[in-house]
Order: structure tokens, then sequence, then C-alpha cells
């Protein structure tokens, strides 16, 4: 199950996911990845959190982005929940019209490997697709 935090930038969104990651690791039976343009927030997370800082690993367009979410599942069968910071950046998703397709892909990896994953976005709520507003836990 794909999760949408939306809001235009500086809204809090990386407040709000932080906030999320760290109160769900205390409860948490499985691992929790967080996947970020960098790694600026290291300091703010719970140490027990895996922080993965995507631009050291080349993701150069949302295809290979899908790929490399794949290669996390393969290597973490306990995995319970992937954050995605920033996730229009990191999925090389800015100025594409492909939001709506990635989020199926995505969609269907969680739900075939049974693992959630909350991605901030960038837009404000009326700017998403229709298919994905039902996504959305927070608007900023």
């Amino acid at each position: 199950m794909v999760q949408l935090i939306v809001g235009k930038k500086g809204k809090g969104k990386t407040k709000k996911v932080l906030e999320m990651v760290n109160n769900e690791i205390t409860d948490a039976f499985g691992n929790i990845v967080y996947l970020d343009k960098g790694m600026d927030h290291m300091y703010e997370l719970n140490n027990k959190v895996r922080l993965i800082s995507v631009s050291d690993y080349g993701v150069a367009n949302a295809d290979e982005f899908v790929g490399f979410i794949r290669g996390i599942i393969s290597q973490d069968h306990d995995l319970e929940h992937i954050y995605l910071d920033g996730f229009l950046k990191i999925a090389c998703l800015e100025g594409t019209d492909r939001l709506e397709e990635i989020v199926g892909k995505l969609d269907s990896i969680s739900e075939n490997y049974q693992f959630k994953i909350t991605a901030s976005v960038s837009l404000d709520e009326t700017e998403l697709p229709e298919a994905l507003k039902s996504k959305v836990i927070v608007s900023l």
C-alpha cells in the first residue's frame, strides 16, 4: 500500500515524515527504511531506521528508481515500511507526467511483498491525478 503526504515545498512534509518514522520504530516488528536525496536527516532518525541516500546510487530515471526499490526488497525479507522523502526528486519524476504510473507500480510491489510505502510529494492535493487522491493521508 502506498500512502502520500502532500503539500507545497516548505509546508513541513519532511518534519511529518520524520515524526511518523520515529513513532513507528518503537512498535515495528520488521525493518524500516528511509530514502532521501542525501544524509541531512541522519541525526533526526532513530538509529534503528536504515537511511539510504538515493543520490549515492546513480538512479537516473523513474524506471531505475522502481528497480532500486526492488533491490532493497530482495535484500530485506523483514521489510515493514519504506518512507520516501522528496519522492518526486528521488524517483526522478519532477517535470514528468508519470507520477500515477510509478505510484501504481510501487503499490503493486508493496502489495505483493506485503510492506507499506509512505511518500512525501511536493504538490498540492489539487494538483494530484484524481486516481491518487484516495492515497493522501496528510495534506499540508
